[in-house]
């Protein structure tokens, strides 16, 4: 510990804390870019309404999760030196991460509470994008088809979005041929229309009846967690280790 004084049982607990902070930065690092690589590919939804915060969030908690891993091992080392101005360098720099890390929890959380408790939101921009020939509507009219393909669902809340509500869609194709997109209809496995005739006129058995709106909830909700609550875990075990070092300033 060279010259600096304090207990030892204090620098231990500070060596054990700052662990814990760069094992749980590292883990940070790593969750936050898996967020950014959008695996369920609902980006386009949330970036079309301007409402992709959680994502935003998710970029600055991939440098925060870095430099808290940094930190973690940076502030080791100063424990170890018994050194005041390495520990004030560290807990300056700490608290300047802290605060960007405060900033993307509450980005993300907010962004994702208005998401999903907003199904009329995300119908009313499937209904003016799908088919439209914009680079938005080519973007979200090939996420939905793959959404409602693979995930055997139709438009937000069922398939009475489509005949509903006016939309581009409907604009483009006549009820009687196709009151809803034939992604809706039931496919046998290799992706074939089991009975197109029976899906166009609504038959349950043909037509998929529920919406997607739990697949997109689910998924912020899965990002969110990862981005905000992860984070806000992460902030709360800091704030106790960096009261804890100022202390142990106090005392060298």
């Amino acid at each position: 510990m060279g010259d600096g004084k304090g207990s030892p049982a204090v620098v231990g607990i500070l060596i054990f804390g700052n662990v814990i902070i760069l094992l749980s930065g590292l883990a940070l690092f790593s969750e936050t870019i898996w967020v950014n690589t959008d695996e369920r590919y609902v980006y386009p939804i949330l970036g079309v309404s301007g409402k992709d915060d959680v994502f935003a969030g998710a970029w600055i908690a991939i440098f925060t999760g870095f430099f808290f891993f940094l930190l973690g091992i940076f502030g080791i080392f100063a424990l170890i030196k018994g050194s005041k101005t390495m520990l004030a360098t560290y807990l300056i720099l700490m608290l300047i991460v802290y605060i960007f890390e405060c900033a993307s929890c509450i980005t993300s959380f907010t962004h994702r509470d208005y998401m999903v408790s907003n199904d009329r939101l995300i119908m009313q921009q499937m209904l003016k994008y799908y088919t439209n020939p914009s680079p938005e509507g080519v973007q979200l009219t090939s996420l939905w088809n793959r959404l409602m393909l693979e995930q055997n669902c139709c438009g937000v809340n069922g398939p009475q979005d489509w005949v509903s509500y006016t939309s581009t869609f409907s604009s483009k194709y006549s009820e009687d041929y196709a009151p809803w997109p034939l992604q809706c209809c039931v496919r046998d496995r290799n992706y074939l229309i089991t009975n197109q005739a029976a899906c166009t006129i609504g038959h349950q058995s043909y037509v998929h009846t529920n919406g997607c709106f739990d697949y997109i909830r689910t998924a912020v909700n899965n990002y969110a967690w990862g981005v905000s609550w992860f984070g806000f875990a992460i902030l709360m075990w800091t704030f106790l280790v960096m009261g804890l070092t100022m202390y142990h300033y106090t005392t060298i």
